[in-house]
């Protein structure tokens, strides 16, 4: 039995070495063909080579359930956008609080009895009031609530435009953040989908509605948050790009191809997890019809968001995010180790899985396997400890890596010394902040039955 436990412990502690060592390799991939796309992509803009294009007419929804506190700030920001082509459609799912009333005292709205015609089933709608300021119109429907996936998709009936954006009541678009988004259906018609660059708002300094420089707040939680973003979205995310692979557009900023969208039975109501299921659900649809698409990413179309300044709204979100993760990739299961889907298959859904879902199961069960060597007198510290360390330093590396390319690409400006508090930051993130995370996503899955339809409030200021 001794042997028998002796064997166990050494294959599975081989198990982890491969999949540590999978995951550095796959983050170094990551981050070196990030760096050469937006180097690429830098280069035309200096060379100006880029592609010059006329305004897309675009639809803005903005769902919104209780944002009184952000709504008016973030429809004005919409205003100054640097764009002329666009309306904006704001969906107010049956708030509690005065989030319609402010407004149409705001906008000066005026009640219409215009009709909505329902291409996607949604909750019906109680009033519509709607004005043009500044040459946009806007648009504000108040509805029977049913959730932010039911909001969209009574924004993608009401819209007029063939493509949609949306974008949370408490995000903001950078001044030329439409343009961007809207470069890759220019460059490629089979484009039904792109999302954009997520940035932290209290780590960006912005002059006249352009993020110029880059910060690291006081608060800890909020700066690291700011790390873990960058090698999301400047890594990862360009990597998936090269092969049509993305499963997530977020929803605090992603353009869709209306039509499409519509096709494919619009947004899911019944998954906290509505902008990945979408996006997943799109490359279904497409796959199975044999349509040619391509699902882009635009890091230069930046959107600033606020993150959450304390452990329990955080805790919040990210059970929220891993709920979605984990119904999204069942609903679409099938997916899994499937020829029809190529490398969206066999790398996308795989790392996905593996690396996201069930990661925090398998690092937990990784702890217990330490404790258990440790007991019967197998485990070789001296070799862990270093293991551990020198597989620290290179996440750090790697993470250090994703918020330079981010200053160099977006030109921001920031001190000696938050370079040197971003270095220490990267550390602390790979360090421990990524095992906080761990153990919300694993009471995540314990407690599922509880979390399923939960949505979570998180405080804004």
């Amino acid at each position: 039995m001794v042997d028998f436990t002796r064997n166990f412990l050494y294959y599975v502690s081989y198990f982890y070495i491969a999949y540590l060592l999978l995951f550095a390799a796959y983050s170094f991939l990551s981050i070196s063909v990030g760096a050469y796309k937006l180097y690429i992509g830098d280069r035309m803009v200096r060379l100006r080579n880029k592609l010059q294009h006329e305004d897309l007419p675009i639809s803005i929804i903005v769902p919104a359930y209780n944002e009184a506190v952000t709504i008016v700030e973030s429809v004005r920001s919409i205003l100054t956008l640097d764009y002329q082509l666009y309306e904006i459609v704001v969906v107010d799912d049956g708030s509690t609080d005065t989030t319609s009333q402010e407004l149409i005292e705001a906008f000066d709205l005026k009640y219409t009895s215009r009709p909505i015609r329902h291409v996607i089933s949604c909750q019906p709608e109680e009033a519509v009031h709607e004005n043009v300021v500044n040459g946009i119109h806007i648009m504000l429907i108040r509805k029977i609530n049913g959730g932010k996936g039911d909001a969209l998709n009574m924004g993608i009936n009401a819209c007029k435009f063939p493509f949609f954006i949306c974008i949370d009541a408490d995000s903001k678009f950078q001044k030329n953040s439409l343009r961007e988004i809207s470069e890759p259906v220019f460059e490629d018609d089979t484009v039904v989908a792109v999302g954009g660059l997520i940035v932290i708002s209290q780590c960006v300094i912005e002059e006249d509605g352009i993020a110029v420089g880059f910060r690291l707040p006081r608060s800890l939680l909020v700066s690291l948050q700011a790390v873990e973003y960058n090698r999301s979205f400047l890594a990862s995310r360009i990597l998936m790009d090269a092969f049509n692979g993305n499963l997530i557009i977020s929803g605090a900023f992603g353009l869709f191809k209306k039509a499409t969208v519509a096709a494919a039975g619009g947004y899911n109501t019944g998954t906290l997890g509505e902008d990945m299921e979408l996006v997943m659900k799109i490359h279904v649809f497409c796959r199975n019809n044999n349509i040619p698409y391509r699902m882009a990413y635009q890091p230069s179309a930046i959107c600033m968001t606020q993150a959450p300044t304390t452990l329990r709204d955080l805790s919040k979100q990210r059970r929220r995010w891993h709920v979605g993760l984990l119904q999204s990739m069942y609903t679409h299961r099938k997916i899994f180790f499937n020829f029809r889907f190529g490398l969206v298959s066999f790398f996308s859904y795989l790392y996905y899985l593996l690396y996201e879902l069930i990661s925090p199961l398998l690092e937990v069960f990784g702890i217990l396997i330490i404790v258990a060597a440790s007991l019967i007198d197998v485990l070789n510290w001296e070799y862990m400890v270093v293991f551990f360390i020198v597989y620290a330093i290179y996440g750090s590396i790697i993470s250090l890596s994703a918020l330079s390319q981010q200053l160099y690409t977006q030109k921001f400006r920031i001190s000696g010394f938050g370079m040197l508090k971003a270095l220490i930051l990267c550390i602390l993130e790979f360090g421990f902040f990524r095992y906080v995370l761990v153990i919300v996503r694993l009471f995540t899955f314990l407690r599922y039955r509880k979390y399923k339809g939960s949505w979570g409030k998180i405080k804004r200021v």
